[in-house]
């Protein structure tokens, strides 16, 4: 099966926007970046994001067809336990429940997804978010904030 190299990430964006769809009803109102999981459930996931009312939404995908491996997860202020900037630049999250979540969002990543159809080239490519995982940084930033009681408003 050839491969498609495609330069720009559009199709690599569309391709995870509808991965984390699928899961999630009310898609338009997060920003979305991808990330590489390292623990909790390792490998890569899409993270939608919102400020009002602050919230992650984790989303396990399988990079060989972006199915999800297990269901997303909600981590609000209602059930996250701990969210912390760690020493290799990355994020942990962690819930009532338990679950704790250690992944990375690079400002370019590489993927490789192959087609459903064998008929179709794989997609592969940069995916490039500096700017979202900027946003994303901030956003970290800010909900890291909410929860330090030290910290006043």
């Amino acid at each position: 099966m050839e491969t498609l190299n495609v330069e720009s990430d559009d199709v690599l964006k569309r391709l995870l926007h509808e991965a984390f769809d699928t899961q999630i009803p009310n898609f338009g109102s997060y920003n979305l970046v991808a990330a590489a999981g390292s623990s909790g459930s390792a490998g890569l996931k899409v993270i939608g994001f919102r400020r009002e009312p602050a919230e992650l939404i984790l989303c396990p995908l399988n990079p060989a067809d972006l199915c999800p491996t297990e269901r997303a997860v909600s981590v609000n202020n209602t059930n996250v336990s701990h969210v912390a900037l760690v020493l290799d630049g990355g994020y942990e999250v962690g819930t009532s429940t338990g679950r704790v979540y250690r992944f990375n969002v690079p400002g370019r990543l590489s993927l490789n997804v192959p087609s459903a159809d064998e008929n179709t080239p794989s997609t592969s490519g940069i995916l490039l978010q500096e700017d979202d995982a900027q946003e994303f940084a901030d956003f970290m930033n800010e909900f890291m904030d909410r929860l330090d009681p030290t910290i006043k408003p």
